[in-house]
């Protein structure tokens, strides 16, 4: 089946679950890379550095084929998975959630602990709004000064998003177009005199 929308979160969301004086904050972002994931994970070990677990959970990619989990030292399979789960049950990409735990001193034990990490994921993307976006193919225009205001024009008639702009003898303008429209943003390029339209991955 061929997809041409994805669903993620709009912005970061933050909620707090408490189980028998343990603390669980539940941190969701929105990313497109492990290089974000990575980040995100670093500033919230240096916001909570006397957290005993900073467990977490990504899906990322249009067909949410890259994911990681980890239960930083909880029990395995106690926090990572419920977290992906509740990222799942929402169905999901291009999302991080971290849960950081402060332990208050009563064991858990593994069912308690995968109800709180789910719970808490849970509670954090009620918070976030989900919102729908387009599959997009990115292609590469190539254009004189004079052709600025038709090539732009184009761009948002087809919702297509600007990626990268560089300007030197010509505009090399990188856009993303939603796969679903292709094939009209294909045709109407073909119809434009001096604009070049090549795939990203002829490149």
């Amino acid at each position: 089946m061929e997809l041409f929308f994805y669903n993620t979160i709009q912005q970061p969301a933050l909620a707090e679950f408490k189980d028998r004086g343990s603390k669980f904050l539940a941190y969701s972002f929105p990313v497109t890379s492990i290089e974000a994931c990575k980040k995100h994970l670093a500033l919230l070990k240096k916001e909570h550095p006397k957290a005993v677990h900073h467990c977490l959970a990504y899906r990322i990619g249009v067909d949410g084929s890259t994911f990681r989990v980890s239960d930083d030292g909880e029990p395995s399979g106690s926090a990572g998975r419920p977290i992906l789960g509740q990222i799942d049950s929402k169905q999901l990409t291009n999302i991080l959630v971290v849960v950081v735990r402060y332990f208050g001193g009563t064991l858990l034990g593994v069912p308690g602990l995968i109800n709180a990490y789910k719970t808490a994921t849970s509670l954090a993307l009620q918070l976030a709004p989900i919102i729908q976006k387009p599959v997009e193919v990115e292609y590469v225009l190539s254009f004189d000064y004079q052709k600025m205001n038709e090539v732009m024009l184009l761009v948002k008639q087809y919702n297509c998003s600007v990626v990268e702009q560089t300007a030197q003898l010509f505009i090399e303008l990188k856009i993303g177009v939603p796969k679903n429209r292709l094939e009209e943003v294909i045709n109407k390029v073909a119809d434009m005199q001096g604009v070049l339209f090549k795939s990203t991955l002829a490149i």
